[in-house]
């Protein structure tokens, strides 16, 4: 046995030693205290790692429209950028996300939760200042290709562990609203980056792509400096065998003293539970703890296969809706139509729609649950964008004609309908999809593999914001190479919109309401279909003998 697992051992034998003082319960409504204003602010903080994700992938929507950076980059004649260099540039950054992702698994166990997105914020402003380098005399690729990966990097670690950190510290009654939090400040960090971006888009120099870049650093150290006086996880805690600080952690998040009956009694629970995951999937080596990801039934709902295949098809499914088209390259195709006039304005209305649907969520994913809300919101997305494919096609952006050399729309009445819809779709993704994915991710995994599970599922996010956003500039690209698709694009996304709503009904459970540890044991005993109607009736401190080893 390696020295890890020595300490690791001794750590589970702490556990159930110390777990005799603390106060159980079988009231399953006691295992947890009222929310307080001060408790409910420190886990928000938190969700301020969103701005990152949000404003990182938006400020690249708008500067690749910018004469000064497509100059730096193609050189001084170049007017567009090329669809090659367009697809490099923006997933770049998703590859080194996704490598960040994986990464942040591991060492989120080993230093962790809140050291690891720290850590992030180092790695992610050393990108900024590789991106800020970037010259302006056409050979800028290699520089900003280099920074927004190593950005990406810093991205990664904190996109997979704030949603494990948010889930882990949130209280179960507003978990749900706390963790689309997390979408709520991406969608501000989109907003954001087009308001910086529509204020610059006119430099003609170097400024132009140099400020929205430098303005990451605030984000950077915003979080960076307020997540070091906040605590760790009390389930990372938990996890080490350090009880005395999980006591700490958990006081300091509930505003409770530590002697509360509210802390022992929530202490119990996750004490009890880790004892009885850890009998499930015991301690093994570092490939062994992967590999426990994978183990069991596919057959299965409560496998550890099973958990990750979700968690991994629910990021991919959030990315299939098309929303990161719009996102990453609504400026430079609706420059392509030549419908618009405006077209940074109209990215801005668009991420503007995001910000103020996004909130929608905060109350329905705590009333009506994540699973009604994916439904709903896959329904909607279907309908406008087939609405938008239709129209474009027949008499909208597809159809367009020359005035003076300059390409104008047939039918402008056709083209705003199609923008409207298309902010229509926005909304059912930012009430819907856009914070649900990143809520079940948090809440479906044991915590023996919480860390891994959440992190191969956020990897799977970038890994599929990678290949979309390597993929479109060729769909929708003009080049003689490309397959310029126009309108028709939108067919495609209308398409897997309907498949991600057979896909929630059949295989997203409802976890609303439910303690981490009452959503394992919900996942063990029902199906998803039948998720919502499962209410707990016992605690697994309630199964915990004096001895400490728990009756499964």
């Amino acid at each position: 046995m390696s020295l890890s697992e020595d300490k690791a051992e001794i750590g589970h034998e702490h556990n159930a030693v110390a777990t005799s003082g603390l106060h159980g319960t079988t009231d399953v409504e006691r295992i947890e205290a009222p929310v307080t204003w001060k408790a409910y602010l420190i886990c928000a903080f938190a969700s301020i790692g969103g701005i990152f994700f949000g404003y990182d992938s938006g400020y690249i929507n708008g500067v690749e429209g910018s004469l000064a950076f497509i100059k730096a980059v193609d050189g001084a004649s170049a007017t567009a950028l090329s669809s090659s260099h367009q697809s490099l540039i923006v997933s770049i950054l998703s590859a080194g996300t996704f490598f960040g992702s994986l990464m942040a698994g591991d060492i989120a166990e080993f230093i962790g939760r809140k050291w690891t997105v720290i850590l992030g914020c180092v790695i992610y402003v050393f990108g900024v200042v590789i991106q800020i380098a970037t010259p302006p005399n056409g050979s800028a690729l290699g520089t900003m290709v280099a920074g927004r990966f190593v950005a990406g990097v810093g991205v990664g670690f904190e996109s997979a562990i704030v949603i494990l950190y948010m889930s882990e510290i949130c209280p179960r009654k507003v978990r749900g609203a706390l963790v689309a939090g997390y979408q709520f400040c991406i969608t501000i960090g989109l907003l954001l980056a087009s308001c910086v971006v529509y204020g610059t888009e006119s430099m003609s120099s170097a400024a132009a792509y140099r400020i929205p870049i430098g303005i990451q650093f605030i984000w950077g150290f915003v979080l960076g400096v307020g997540l070091l006086f906040l605590p760790d996880s009390p389930r990372y805690f938990v996890k080490k065998g350090r009880l005395d600080d999980a006591t700490n952690s958990l006081a300091r998040l509930r505003g409770q003293p530590r002697d509360s009956e509210y802390i022992q009694v929530e202490l119990a629970e996750i004490v009890a539970n880790e004892e009885y995951e850890r009998q499930l999937i015991p301690n093994t080596t570092w490939f062994g703890s992967w590999a426990n990801c994978f183990k069991g039934s596919l057959w299965s709902g409560k496998s550890n296969l099973r958990r990750t295949i979700l968690g991994t098809s629910m990021q991919m499914m959030q990315q299939w809706t098309g929303v990161n088209f719009i996102f990453y390259f609504s400026t430079s195709f609706l420059q392509s139509t030549g419908a618009i006039s405006n077209v940074f304005l109209t990215s801005m209305i668009f991420t503007l729609v995001n910000v103020l649907s996004t909130p929608v969520s905060f109350w329905t994913v705590e009333r009506f649950g994540r699973r009604s809300i994916l439904l709903l919101g896959s329904f909607g997305m279907t309908v406008c964008l087939f609405v938008v494919a239709a129209v474009g096609v027949t008499v909208g952006f597809n159809k367009t004609h020359l005035v003076n050399g300059t390409t104008v729309a047939n039918n402008l009445a056709a083209v705003n309908a199609q923008v409207a819809f298309i902010a229509i779709f926005i909304f059912f993704f930012a009430s819907s999809w856009g914070p649900g994915a990143w809520i079940v991710i948090g809440e479906i995994f044991p915590l023996p593999i919480r860390s891994r599970g959440v992190a191969l599922s956020t990897a799977s996010n970038w890994l599929w914001n990678t290949i979309i956003a390597v993929i479109t500039p060729y769909m929708v690209g003009t080049d003689p190479q490309d397959a310029d698709m126009k309108s028709s694009v939108f067919f495609v996304w209308g398409a897997l919109c309907l498949a991600s709503l057979v896909y929630a009904y059949f295989l997203v459970p409802e976890t609303k309401g439910l303690s981490l540890e009452q959503v394992d044991r919900m996942m063990e005993e029902t199906t998803p279909r039948t998720s919502a109607k499962w209410k707990p009736t016992t605690t697994f401190a309630a199964n915990m003998p004096a001895g400490g080893k728990l009756s499964a």
